[in-house]
């Protein structure tokens, strides 16, 4: 983790969206398949909205400022290449479909639990 992220990590923690904190609050205390996810945690030069090590998951939340974004899709590229899987909701998704996306995490965590080693997982 790069300690110059930390700072920015912790506003943008303090200044969540609707649609993160709707989120955050069915993902945290392991209330997902007993997985552990962190809120804004820095990975490489980025911060992930929702970041699983057990799983090699990473959630992105995003708004219509995110359509085409070339500059996600070299954050994605890096996140992969260093074995995470990255998968994107849009924010109205979590508002309109919240059980649906919450199906899709945990299916997303069982493939990923299945693919790490025993020592690996939660």
């Amino acid at each position: 983790m790069k300690k110059r992220l930390t700072p920015v990590a912790r506003k943008l923690r303090r200044n969540r969206t609707d649609a993160e904190a709707l989120l955050w609050s069915r993902l945290r205390n392991r209330q997902l398949e007993n997985t552990k996810f962190r809120f804004q945690a820095p990975f490489d030069d980025y911060i992930a909205d929702f970041l699983c090590h057990s799983a090699s998951l990473i959630i992105e939340l995003d708004g219509g400022q995110h359509v085409d974004s070339p500059e996600d899709k070299n954050r994605d590229a890096v996140m992969e290449i260093a074995g995470y899987r990255v998968i994107r909701f849009w924010n109205s998704e979590v508002f309109e479909n919240l059980e649906g996306v919450l199906e899709e995490i945990r299916l997303a965590i069982l493939e990923g639990k299945e693919d790490q080693p025993l020592t690996e997982r939660d």
